[in-house]
């Protein structure tokens, strides 16, 4: 999509210097918000809040919390955005949110570059079934 003026949606699935859309647009503004509703019903812990939040810091977001999607769109309105630009969620509550900003912006989901490669999709839900899959793969090659 052919942005002049896009705002960056920065999730926890690509929370890192080699997120996409920070790559495509580094000097996009870019938002990250805590979804309280997330953090309250799914008992995130502490920890992994610290996690988000230390990573967070270090991508140079303006960070929020609340509501995603209501918290994208009104960055993208005080930035007179012309659409929203952000990486290609796995999880479908990220595909949730992302389909509720597309109502209202012109949205651009860019492919992240794997972590590793797996012979099918993820496990959602705790990382150490993810990494029990993956641990394998990564070191393969060594």
């Amino acid at each position: 999509m052919p942005f002049q003026h896009p705002i960056l949606w920065i999730h926890e699935e690509a929370l890192g210097p080699h997120n996409p859309a920070r790559l495509a647009w580094p000097d996009a503004p870019a938002l990250f918000v805590f979804d309280t509703q997330w953090i309250e019903n799914a008992g995130i812990s502490r920890k992994r809040l610290g996690f988000l939040y230390e990573s967070a810091l270090e991508c140079a977001v303006t960070l929020r919390k609340g509501d995603v999607a209501a918290e994208v769109i009104s960055f993208a309105q005080r930035h007179q955005a012309d659409g929203v630009v952000t990486s290609v969620p796995v999880d479908p509550r990220l595909a949730g949110i992302a389909a509720r900003v597309e109502s209202q912006y012109p949205l651009e989901r860019l492919e992240p570059e794997p972590f590793v490669n797996l012979p099918r999709p993820p496990r959602l839900g705790r990382f150490s079934r993810y990494w029990r899959e993956a641990e394998p793969v990564v070191w393969e090659g060594f």
